[in-house]
């Protein structure tokens, strides 16, 4: 069986939009929102359908769900309901197209020789659609639960290599073969059928560290950056690129992440984010939240912590796009602008912001040159 890289038709890199879009955080309780107003993500399985339905509907290319195993406490104790990633991706393959589907999962909870088999089984199931978005481990209190310790940060992606590199052998080389990697050592290893997709799945990665953006520009498609401004994400963008370019011979494409407040006016957008994050927001959860990724995070953060809370309750530290259909598109074109090959997107409630984005957000884009029609 061939190895050759053959061109991909997963709608994540064959898309010929100039901003790929994903829709992120279905599958987890309040979605990408720390509020309890109504009309967040309930973990239905129903919802879950109707979700990536509208969204292959509106030509989304892609849905990205979150690994989580337990939520962060507070009023609404933030993700504490969740799908699991490679089972909810493997359901939605049955009853989708078009629409590419990702599994997120930390390296240290699955073994590569399952995982490799559970990827290439749903990329069957999809028809070539399954990509894998790998994270390395960055929440300690979920990592303990599988009786782990964490790793130190670099550590982390020295696992997450040789995890993928088996990953990798198992998907591609034919009968068995013993694997002796640093962390993963395997005896007659051996993986049938292969995925669809030569040499294997899309993959992504979400580092945004040194020692992450080396990972992601050697290993990944795509690199998913989280950024505290445009300017930001574009110089994130254009770092991983270079090094993908100039370290590895290869090119990597990269993702920014926003949400969504879209109203007939941008006053009306304005007051919604107010009431569901400054009336409505779990700070006490958006607390625990940034003491996982930043120890004593107030005191650390000092000034800055209420603004990073405040955008972590409206939509997991992803970039605001709020105001008009037009002022969206807007935004949406700064992405672009940046240097960034496409955006993951959320809202509040998923079902009425996809509605809304197919019906009046997405006929700018294609007039603004950011979709085909």
């Amino acid at each position: 069986m061939s190895t050759e890289q053959l061109p991909s038709t997963n709608p994540m890199l064959a898309s010929r939009n100039r901003l790929k879009l994903g829709v992120f955080g279905v599958n987890v309780s309040g979605g990408c929102s720390m509020s309890d107003v109504p009309g967040t993500i309930a973990v239905e399985w129903a919802e879950s359908v109707r979700i990536a339905q509208a969204a292959e509907d509106a030509g989304i290319e892609g849905i990205v769900p979150v690994a989580r195993w337990k939520g962060m406490g507070g009023k609404v104790n933030f993700n504490h309901r969740n799908f699991d990633p490679f089972t909810w991706a493997a359901g939605l393959a049955a009853v989708t197209k078009r629409i590419a589907l990702f599994s997120t999962f930390h390296v240290p909870t699955v073994h590569p020789v399952r995982a490799a088999k559970e990827v290439a089984t749903i990329d069957h199931i999809s028809g070539g659609r399954f990509c894998l978005n790998l994270v390395a481990g960055w929440n300690e209190k979920e990592i303990a639960l599988f009786g782990a310790a964490q790793r130190g940060h670099d550590d982390r992606y020295a696992v997450a290599e040789d995890w993928l590199t088996l990953c990798k052998e198992l998907w591609t080389r034919e009968g068995e073969f013993d694997y002796d990697g640093p962390f993963f050592k395997v005896p007659g290893a051996y993986s049938e059928p292969k995925p669809l997709q030569r040499p294997g799945p899309v993959l992504m990665s979400a580092g945004n560290s040194p020692r992450g953006q080396h990972f992601a520009a050697r290993h990944t498609d795509l690199n998913f950056v989280v950024a505290r401004d445009m300017e930001g994400a574009g110089r994130a963008a254009a770092q991983v690129k270079r090094i993908a370019r100039e370290d590895y011979g290869r090119d990597i494409q990269v993702f920014g992440q926003c949400y969504i407040v879209c109203r007939d006016t941008e006053k009306e957008a304005r007051e919604f984010a107010d009431y569901y994050v400054n009336q409505r927001g779990d700070w006490e959860g958006v607390r625990n939240l940034l003491d996982v990724l930043i120890p004593n995070s107030k005191s650390a953060l000092g000034s800055e912590w209420e603004a990073m809370a405040s955008n972590m309750i409206a939509g997991y530290g992803a970039l605001p796009l709020i105001g008009t259909p037009e002022q969206i598109v807007d935004g949406l074109l700064a992405f672009s602008k940046a240097g960034l090959d496409g955006t993951t997107l959320s809202w509040v409630d998923y079902e009425a912001g996809i509605a809304q984005f197919k019906e009046r957000i997405l006929p700018l884009m294609v007039q603004a040159g950011l979709r085909e029609g």
